[in-house]
């Protein structure tokens, strides 16, 4: 097939990676892309991903056979909707679909119409309204701006004062949630839906915190790892617990979006916390997650284009479960000195070919270009993703941190403790 991917983070590498590693001859393409995209897909210089008509003139002229839309922004811009109206398949909600993840509060609202477990929140656009639901709800404070802010829109806090200062800065532009603190272990669930079937992929678990023992300002996602081998002490297997989650969660919200004259094509984020209580939703989001996709991608071993095909073409149910190697995986993000507040861009990146030769080991690109005949630069904060595989999660680990010892960055820092509870 002829496939259009649209992003420039190591989500949209490493699926370009999994795409390729099919050896089903497919033609990729990407759009803005990187330095490490380049060199698996044909860029598309010229190309505005978030732009409906570009995108949609591009895929009529290249011929495209699916578009995959990585992050949230074209979906919010009505990408996916331009493509349907136009014929071409695309994996992605249309806009509508995707104030799922563009507006938390339209989130709640359909999470409580459909009966799905979250908590309890209020949405407020004036400080005394913050106020008023710090103080009903308690501390710790859990504070949400209620549209996209690229995983930082989130504090979770004991500090009133600190809550309030960053309701402030999201109220100038919209509104904000205030949220009751939710307990317990985190989880992240993709859910692959054509609007009607369902297909879960494997869970994940993220490291949101900038720097290790989960210390420091909340960030896109430091790294992640998958399999969860402790969900089998609580829910028997990881099959059952996909299988709750599916039946209480996924397949609600697609019925009711469908319901709605809004059905949902692309891919369910499920941001799970496991309390006391049960398995509840913190969030959802419309697209891949970044870094979760970076290891589910590494251990899935049945087709991905076939699974996204699929759903972009309305026949999901004809499709099989996704399939998923019995192995470790762990990303490592190597993030840019003074990331997440004010990252330093610019510098040079080197001993990339010596990290990927490690066994096991590959690097998804995040925010990387070349320049000056060739020289690898950061372009933004999250720089690289390093990626590994291996029987059991302390060989994976090794890896990992054997391949980011590899490379230089001057300034840069990474987590050392992820995965560290499983290995």
């Amino acid at each position: 097939m002829r496939i259009l991917v649209l992003g420039s983070g190591a989500r949209e590498h490493a699926i370009l990676l999994a795409l390729k590693g099919e050896d089903a001859g497919h033609e990729l393409f990407a759009a803005p892309g990187n330095a490490g995209i380049a060199a698996d897909a044909t860029i598309a210089a010229d190309l505005d991903p978030n732009s409906p008509a570009q995108v949609t003139a591009f895929a009529n002229d290249e011929h495209i056979d699916l578009v995959i839309v990585g992050p949230e922004a074209p979906l919010v811009a009505g990408v996916a909707d331009a493509l349907r109206e136009r014929g071409i398949p695309v994996f992605g909600p249309g806009r509508a679909a995707a104030q799922l993840e563009g507006s938390k509060a339209f989130a709640k609202r359909v999470m409580d119409a459909a009966g799905v477990p979250t908590g309890r929140a209020t949405r407020a656009t004036t400080r005394a309204e913050v106020e008023t639901a710090l103080d009903a709800y308690g501390a710790p404070h859990v504070v949400k701006a209620d549209g996209l802010a690229a995983g930082k829109g989130v504090i979770v806090t004991g500090d009133r004062a600190a809550a309030l200062a960053h309701a402030d800065a999201y109220l100038a532009s919209g509104a904000v949630l205030v949220e009751e603190f939710l307990a317990g272990p985190e989880v992240s669930l993709f859910f692959v839906s054509d609007g009607d079937a369902v297909r879960a992929l494997s869970p994940a678990q993220d490291f949101k915190r900038a720097y290790d023992g989960d210390a420091g300002p909340n960030t896109g996602g430091m790294g992640a790892y998958s399999p969860l081998p402790w969900l089998n002490d609580r829910f028997g297997s990881e099959a059952e617990f996909v299988a709750e989650v599916t039946r209480t969660v996924a397949e609600p919200v697609i019925r009711q979006l469908d319901a709605e004259g809004t059905p949902f094509i692309g891919l369910l984020y499920a941001g799970l916390i496991l309390t006391d209580d049960g398995v509840k939703v913190i969030e959802f989001n419309a697209r891949f997650g970044d870094p979760e996709t970076q290891v589910v991608l590494a251990r899935l071993t049945s087709p991905l284009s076939r699974l996204l095909m699929s759903a972009a073409a309305g026949h999901l149910e004809d499709e099989p479960d996704p399939v998923f190697a019995d192995t470790a995986a762990i990303t490592v993000v190597l993030a840019s000195e003074g990331y997440p507040e004010q990252p330093v861009t610019g510098r040079t990146i080197t001993g990339t070919d010596a990290a990927a030769s490690v066994p096991g080991v590959h690097l998804a690109h995040a925010a990387t270009a070349r320049v000056d005949g060739g020289a690898l630069v950061a372009t933004g904060g999250r720089v690289l993703c390093v990626v590994a595989t291996g029987d059991t999660f302390a060989q994976t680990r090794e890896r990992a941190y054997a391949a980011i010892g590899m490379i230089g960055l001057e300034g840069a820092h990474f987590r050392t403790d992820i995965a560290a509870r499983v290995a």
